[in-house]
C-alpha cells in the first residue's frame, strides 16, 4: 500500500508539473504571438522605406532591393565604379561592364537598344539646388553588342531572350562622381526581361529602363532612401546635413523639457501634497481644469508672448512653451501623497530642513514616478509637431525631426 501511495504522489507531482509547464507555454506563446503581430506594421514600414516608390499599390513584399542577386551585383558594380562597394560612385579609370536582356516574340528580329548616360539631378527639394558633377561629362558608352540568344516562353508567348552587353568607361581625368545614371531604351516590340542590376524604374510601358546609378554600391542601392535623407536635405549656405541638425535639435528640446518638467513638477506636486497653502485645493482644481484645455486653444496667446520675448524661430521658444505641464504636476502630487508622512517627520526630528528632506529623502523615493514622467515627457516632446510648426516655422536650420519629416513629404510631392 505504501508503494502505491508513493507512486500516486509521484504521478500527481508530474501532473502538476505538466500543468505548470503548459500554463507557462500558453503565456509565453501568447506573448510571442502578440510580439510578432505588433512587429508586422514595423516590418511593412521598413520594407516600404527601401522601395523606389514607397507608395506603390498593391504592396509587394518582394522587389528589387530585397533580392540577394541585386545585393551582390550592386556590391560588385560599386567596386568597379569607384573602388567602394558600399556607396559606389564613378571614379577615373573605372570600367563598368553591363548586360541587359529582352524578350522578343517569335518571328521578330532583335535590334540593339539605345544606351545613354543622362544629366540627372540627385533628387528634389534642396538637393536639386546644389551643383553636382555630372557623370555624363566623363562617361563613354561602348557600342552595344549582342551576346546570346535562347528560346523562351513568357506569359504563354513563344519567342526568344536576347542578351546585350556594353561597357561604361570613365574617360579623361576628373573628380569622383557620386552617381552614374543610365537609361536604356529598347526598340518597339522588345520587352525588358532582366539585367545585371534591376532598374529603379521601367518607363514608357517598359521600353525605357532607368537606373539612378549604375554603380550604387550595396548601401546606395538597398538603402538609397536613407542616404537621400542626409544628401538631399542640406543647408544651402554651408552644405551641412539638415537631418543631423534636426536630430540634435530634437534631443536638445526633449532633454531640456524633461529636466525643467522634473524640477518644476516635483516642486509643485510636493507643495500641493505636503505644504500648507491657503486655497491650495482650488489651485489644484484649476490645474486639473487646465488639463482639459487643448494647446490649440491657447496657441495664439502663447505665440504672442513668444513673439514679444523674441523667441520665435528659436529652440528656447519650444522649451519655454513646454517647460512644465499640468499633467506632470498632477502625477507628482498623487505620488507624493502615497509616501507616509512619518518619513518626513523622522527627518524633521533628525534636524533636516524641508529642502534637505525634499531633495535627499523624498525625491529618491519618487524614482518610479520620475522615471515614468521622464518617459512620457521625452516621448511627447520627441513627437511634438504642432508647437514646432508654430514656433519654428520658416527657420529650417532650427527644425525638430517631426517638422523636418514633413519637409521630406513636400520633397516627395515634387519628385
Amino acid at each position: 500500500m505504501a508503494t502505491d501511495a508513493v507512486r500516486l504522489r509521484k504521478l500527481d507531482e508530474r501532473h502538476l508539473a505538466r500543468q505548470r509547464w503548459a500554463r507557462a507555454g500558453w503565456v509565453y506563446g501568447t506573448m510571442l504571438a502578440l510580439a510578432v503581430f505588433f512587429m508586422g506594421p514595423f516590418y511593412v514600414a521598413f520594407l516600404g522605406s527601401l522601395k523606389d516608390n514607397p507608395l506603390e499599390w498593391p504592396f509587394r513584399y518582394s522587389f528589387a532591393q530585397t533580392q540577394p542577386k541585386n545585393w551582390v551585383a550592386a556590391w560588385r558594380l560599386g567596386q568597379l565604379g569607384a573602388g567602394n562597394p558600399w556607396t559606389g560612385g564613378f571614379a577615373p579609370g573605372a570600367v563598368v561592364p553591363f548586360q541587359v536582356s529582352y524578350f522578343l516574340a517569335e518571328g521578330q528580329e532583335p535590334e540593339p537598344p539605345l544606351v545613354s548616360v543622362p544629366r540627372r539631378r540627385a533628387g528634389a527639394g534642396l538637393g536639386a539646388i546644389f551643383e553636382e558633377v555630372q557623370a555624363a561629362e566623363y562617361a563613354q558608352v561602348s557600342p552595344v553588342e549582342e551576346l546570346s540568344r535562347r528560346p523562351a516562353v513568357l506569359e504563354g508567348q513563344v519567342g526568344q531572350i536576347v542578351t546585350y552587353g556594353f561597357t561604361v568607361r570613365y574617360v579623361g581625368e576628373g573628380p569622383r562622381v557620386p552617381r552614374l545614371p543610365l537609361d536604356i531604351e529598347a526598340p518597339r516590340g522588345q520587352q525588358y526581361y532582366g539585367a545585371t542590376l534591376d532598374p529603379n524604374r521601367l518607363e514608357r510601358r517598359g521600353r525605357v529602363a532607368s537606373w539612378d546609378s549604375l554603380t550604387p554600391g550595396l548601401f546606395g542601392y538597398v538603402f538609397r532612401n536613407y542616404l537621400r535623407v542626409f544628401n538631399e536635405a542640406r543647408d544651402p549656405n554651408t552644405g551641412a546635413s539638415f537631418f543631423l541638425r534636426w536630430t540634435a535639435n530634437t534631443f536638445f528640446v526633449s532633454l531640456a523639457v524633461v529636466l525643467t518638467t522634473l524640477l518644476f513638477a516635483s516642486l509643485g506636486g510636493y507643495a500641493l501634497a505636503r505644504m500648507y497653502l491657503p486655497g491650495k485645493q482650488y489651485l489644484f482644481a484649476f490645474i486639473v481644469f487646465t488639463m482639459t484645455v487643448p494647446s490649440q486653444a491657447t496657441f495664439i496667446s502663447n505665440y504672442l508672448v513668444l513673439r514679444d520675448l523674441g523667441l520665435l524661430g528659436n529652440l528656447w521658444g519650444m522649451v519655454v512653451w513646454s517647460a512644465v505641464g499640468a499633467g506632470a504636476v498632477f502625477i507628482m502630487k498623487q505620488f507624493f501623497e502615497s509616501i507616509p508622512r512619518e518619513i518626513e517627520e523622522a527627518a524633521l526630528l533628525d534636524g533636516a530642513t524641508p529642502i534637505t528632506t525634499f531633495f535627499r529623502i523624498i525625491l529618491p523615493l519618487a524614482t518610479p514616478a520620475l522615471g515614468a514622467l521622464t518617459i512620457l515627457t521625452f516621448q511627447g516632446m520627441w513627437n511634438e509637431f504642432f508647437k514646432a510648426a508654430v514656433v519654428l516655422s520658416g527657420q529650417q536650420a532650427n527644425y525638430t525631426l517631426p517638422l523636418g519629416l514633413s519637409f521630406f513629404r513636400v520633397i516627395g510631392q515634387h519628385m
